[in-house]
């Protein structure tokens, strides 16, 4: 991993820039952030409050051969600082990632078959919510797959899920 400051680039906008390289599970990845400060000439900018800096952040994966990309843009009330804006932009995706992840574990939402978009954006909507509820329940010992299957076999615990207390 590196990180460079640039002074400015050429149009006198101070530039921060950070850049990794991870090789694990037989592929490469990098990742280029790159932060500037916000120019006083951007039109709107008095429409976001507390605006500091925008950011690119870059990443390429390569395997087998093949390279695939993408290519994501923030605006920030954070100062400027591209190693920070990283570990931002990196956190926010792992958070992301969990609750995919715990979605798709507790129910199976990538094998969801519904191609109408607005059920759903309604179902994707009810099972976060559910998600939300179970992971509050305070039983620490079941997973949330199993505190999912006792709501539906058990009202007592269902209304402990959904009311905190059991009837």
């Amino acid at each position: 991993m590196r990180g460079i400051d640039c002074a400015h680039d050429r149009h006198g906008v101070k530039v921060s820039r950070f850049e990794t390289k991870e090789k694990h599970h037989g592929r490469i990845e990098r990742r280029t952030y790159i932060q500037i400060d916000v120019p006083d000439t951007l039109t709107g900018r008095d429409e976001w409050a507390g605006l500091c800096t925008l950011g690119i952040a870059i990443r390429t994966r390569e395997t087998g051969g093949q390279e695939t990309g993408e290519v994501q843009c923030y605006i920030s009330s954070m100062k400027r600082n591209a190693k920070l804006f990283a570990r931002a932009s990196r956190g926010h995706w792992s958070i992301e990632n969990s609750c995919h992840w715990s979605l798709d574990m507790t129910f199976r939402e990538d094998e969801s078959r519904v191609r109408a978009r607005r059920l759903a954006e309604t179902l994707a909507w009810l099972r976060r919510f559910a998600l939300g509820l179970l992971k509050q329940h305070p039983d620490t010992k079941k997973s949330l797959v199993m505190k999912r299957r006792l709501a539906g076999w058990s009202t007592t615990f269902l209304s402990e899920v959904l009311f905190g207390v059991p009837t």
